[in-house]
C-alpha cells in the first residue's frame, strides 16, 4: 500500500490527541504532519491557576517539537492558505499535499472588535495576559476587579466563572477582600446556559455566594480605559479599576477563506463524524460550530476536541488500513469547575441528550479540585 499523508493543521488539544492516535494507528509507510505557528503547546485550563499565581508557565507549556521523536513530523509556520478540494496547505512558503486534512486551528481571539478593550486590561486567555494578570493584581488593595466577558460564543463556558471566583479567594488570602468589590459582566442570559437551567442556576449561586456582583445579558460595545469605563448596550456604563477580560472569539480568517465556514461564521460538519462537505477533510474543536436541538451550539471547550480528535483519527485509520471501526463523536463531555481554597465543582453528561441536554453538576468540593490537578499532570504525561 502507498503511504498517506495526513495533514492536521493546529497544535492544541485535539490537534494533538489527532496525531498522537493516527501515530500509534498508522504503520511508518504513513506521514503524520502536525502544523502550528506556535512552537508551544499550551495547557490552556491552568491558565486560571495562572493567573493567581497557584502555576508558572513553564510548568504549563510543553515543546510540540518533542512529538518528533514519537514519529510526528511537526512544521511550524502560519497556514497562508487551505484548499480543502485539493487538500493542499499553503504553511509559509511550503506547499503541502495531505490525502487527509485535520482542521483543528481553534478560536481566535480578537479583542480589536471592542474598541479600547486591548488596552485597558488583561486577557485572561493567552499565557502572555494570563501572567500579567498574575504580575500586577497584588498592586490592587481597593476599587473593584472586574471579569468581562466581551462576546459570544468563546470558549470553556465555566472559564469566567472561575477566574472571577479564584480571584476573590485571592483577595480573601491577600486579607484586602474587603476593600475589593469584584464585578462580572457577560452577554448570557446565565452562566453555561447550554447546560440547562438547573447548572446555569447552580454556578450562579457558586458566584454570588462569594460576594461577586453579577451582571448578565451586558454586551460591552466599547471601553476607556482613561476613565476606565465600560460601555454597554442600552446606555449602560460601569467602573473597573483592574479588568480581566475574555475578548471577541472568531474563526480564523485562512478558514473562512477557504469556504469551510457556514452562516454560523464556524466550520459546517457532521456532528457525529467531524466531516466537513468536502471529501476527506475534517474539523474539530473550537472552530467548528455544531447546532444543538435546544437552539443553542455546543460549547467550545478542549474536552469536546479531545473526543472529537479520537473520533477523527479512528475514522482515518480505518479509511486507511481498511480495519476497525470508524470513530464516532457522541457528545458526552466533562468540566471542572474552580471555585477556590482547593475546591472545585464538577459537570459531566450528554450535550447532544434530547430534547435537551442532560448535565449533571456536583457540588464544590476537595476531590473535584485534586480531579482537575491529576487530569493536568496526566495530560502532560501522556501526550508529551
Amino acid at each position: 500500500m502507498a503511504g498517506k499523508t495526513i495533514v492536521i493543521l493546529g497544535g492544541g488539544v485535539g490537534g494533538v490527541v489527532t496525531a498522537s492516535e493516527l501515530r500509534k494507528r498508522l504503520g511508518k509507510e504513513h506521514r503524520v504532519v502536525l502544523v502550528d505557528k506556535d512552537t508551544r503547546h499550551i495547557f490552556w485550563p491552568s491558565l486560571l491557576w495562572l493567573q493567581v499565581g497557584l502555576r508558572k508557565p513553564d510548568k504549563i507549556t510543553r515543546e510540540l517539537a518533542v512529538l518528533n521523536k514519537k514519529g510526528i513530523e511537526v512544521v511550524f509556520g502560519d497556514v497562508q492558505r487551505i484548499d480543502p478540494e485539493k487538500k493542499t496547505v499553503l504553511v509559509g512558503e511550503t506547499e503541502i499535499e495531505a490525502d487527509f486534512l485535520v482542521v483543528s486551528l481553534g478560536a481566535q481571539l480578537a479583542p480589536e472588535r471592542v474598541p479600547g478593550l486591548a488596552d485597558a486590561g488583561h486577557n485572561l486567555y493567552t499565557l502572555e495576559g494570563a501572567t500579567a494578570i498574575r504580575d500586577s493584581r497584588t498592586a490592587l488593595t481597593e476599587g473593584n476587579v472586574t471579569v468581562l466577558v466581551a462576546g459570544m460564543p468563546f470558549k470553556c463556558p465555566a472559564a469566567p466563572y472561575e477566574a472571577a471566583m479564584l480571584l476573590e479567594h485571592d483577595l480573601r488570602k491577600r486579607k484586602v477582600r474587603d476593600s475589593v468589590s469584584l464585578s462580572l459582566f457577560s452577554p448570557e442570559p446565565g452562566p453555561m446556559g447550554v447546560a440547562g437551567p438547573e447548572v446555569s442556576a447552580g454556578v450562579r449561586k457558586m458566584v454570588e455566594d462569594r460576594g461577586i456582583d453579577y451582571h448578565p445579558q451586558h454586551l460591552v460595545t466599547g471601553v476607556d480605559a482613561d476613565s476606565k469605563t465600560l460601555h454597554f448596550t442600552e446606555d449602560r456604563t460601569a467602573h473597573f479599576d483592574f479588568l480581566v477580560y475574555i475578548p471577541p472569539h472568531i474563526a480564523p480568517p485562512v478558514v473562512a477563506e477557504a469556504g469551510l465556514t457556514g452562516e454560523s461564521g464556524w466550520v459546517t460538519v457532521d456532528r457525529n463524524t467531524m466531516a466537513t462537505k468536502f471529501d476527506d477533510v475534517f474539523a474539530i474543536g473550537d472552530v467548528t460550530g455544531i447546532p444543538l436541538s435546544m437552539g443553542l451550539p455546543l460549547p467550545k471547550a478542549g474536552v469536546f476536541a479531545h473526543h472529537e480528535g479520537m473520533a477523527v483519527a479512528r475514522t482515518i485509520a480505518a479509511k486507511i488500513t481498511g480495519k476497525g471501526e470508524m470513530g464516532r463523536f457522541d457528545g458526552n463531555g466533562e468540566c471542572f469547575v474552580e471555585v477556590g481554597g482547593g475546591r472545585a465543582g464538577f459537570g459531566r453528561g450528554n450535550f447532544y441528550g434530547e430534547p435537551t441536554p442532560t448535565i449533571k453538576l456536583y457540588s464544590p468540593a476537595i476531590r473535584w479540585h485534586l480531579g482537575k490537578v491529576f487530569f493536568e499532570w496526566n495530560w502532560m504525561r501522556k501526550w508529551f
